[in-house]
């Protein structure tokens, strides 16, 4: 089989590969579609230590069809995915034409999707639609006010624009590239904020500009939006482009009661799971799934992931196998 393999020197390599060579599980899958993620593209240019061992095959999700199953709940035939897990990572992933798993990491693919719409989300939908459920969840309802989300040409926050807006809510796109304006008001923003205004250190407490908000960059900018937010908002926080670290005062919390959630996809149970991947299917208009996607094969992930890093990319990188 034809997989990508990173190895312990850190280079990374189209090879073939034996399937015998594939870890232990009770489900295999022969890969149709996977996708690059952040993560996948810090692995691929050796920005992050995401593999814990080598050789490793990346890619934290993908979509196929079983071709083998000691597992009661799948059988031959059923079309699968998977998002997270430690895939990519600790176990071999996406990125190969073949994947063995275990079987509790597994969903079935939601009737009203296809295998190429399944990833041409991903896991940038799924985290989408988790942050998206948890603001609803924690009752900020359309009406409440204004959602800012951040990263918004990326993945998730591409996503989750067009989410939130399909549900009503008066969405503000936080973006970096004004120049993508017209995609992020096709997705539904009503408003673009360049990011440079929440991009450095800044007051404890802001103005009470947002409802709720999905944030994936982090730091200061996360910081900004939780003190932008008003009284009983809610802030989804997923992930950490701009940094890890949160350089934030406890003031919205104890004085605005401001809550802010963290979102986890990796090992996300699976309730929540399968409802996101309900939801997606329910809710995603089909228009969407072109406007997203730059479909690549194998060959092309390396530089594609370069692009990622580089924050040139706008959308996402479906990878067909």
């Amino acid at each position: 089989m034809q997989a990508l393999v990173l190895r312990e020197d850190k280079q990374v390599a189209l090879e073939t590969l034996d399937p015998t060579l594939l870890p232990e599980g009770d489900v295999t899958v022969k890969v149709a579609y996977s996708t690059l993620n952040y993560k996948d593209a810090l692995a691929l240019t050796a920005s992050a230590p995401i593999a814990k061992s080598y050789p490793m095959v990346p890619g934290i999700d993908f979509v196929g069809e079983v071709t083998a199953s000691e597992s009661a709940n799948f059988t031959v035939g059923d079309m699968v995915v998977l998002n997270g897990w430690g895939v990519g990572e600790k176990h071999f992933g996406g990125l190969a034409e073949q994947a063995r798993v275990k079987s509790k990491w597994l969903i079935k693919l939601p009737t009203g999707l296809s295998a190429e719409q399944s990833m041409s989300i991903g896991t940038a939908g799924y985290t989408a639609m988790l942050c998206c459920n948890a603001l609803k969840d924690a009752g900020v309802t359309p009406d409440a006010g204004k959602i800012i989300v951040s990263g918004a040409t990326g993945g998730v926050g591409s996503i989750a624009v067009a989410i939130l807006a399909k549900r009503g809510y008066d969405v503000t796109a936080l973006s970096g590239k004004p120049e993508q304006a017209d995609y992020l008001k096709a997705l539904g923003a009503n408003d673009i904020m360049d990011r440079a205004v929440y991009a450095e250190k800044g007051r404890p407490l802001g103005k009470q500009d947002w409802a709720g908000a999905v944030d994936v960059v982090g730091s200061h900018t996360l910081a900004n939006i939780i003190a932008n937010t008003q009284y009983g908002g809610v802030v989804t926080a997923c992930g950490l482009a701009q940094g890890m670290d949160l350089p934030a005062s406890v003031a919205p919390f104890i004085l605005r009661n401001v809550s802010l959630l963290g979102i986890d996809s990796v090992y996300c149970p699976q309730e929540k799971r399968q409802r996101a991947w309900d939801d997606l299917a329910n809710e995603i208009d089909p228009s969407v799934f072109a406007q997203l996607t730059h479909t690549i094969g194998l060959a092309e992930c390396i530089e594609a992931a370069g692009k990622i890093m580089a924050g040139s990319v706008t959308g996402r990188y479906l990878v067909k196998l």
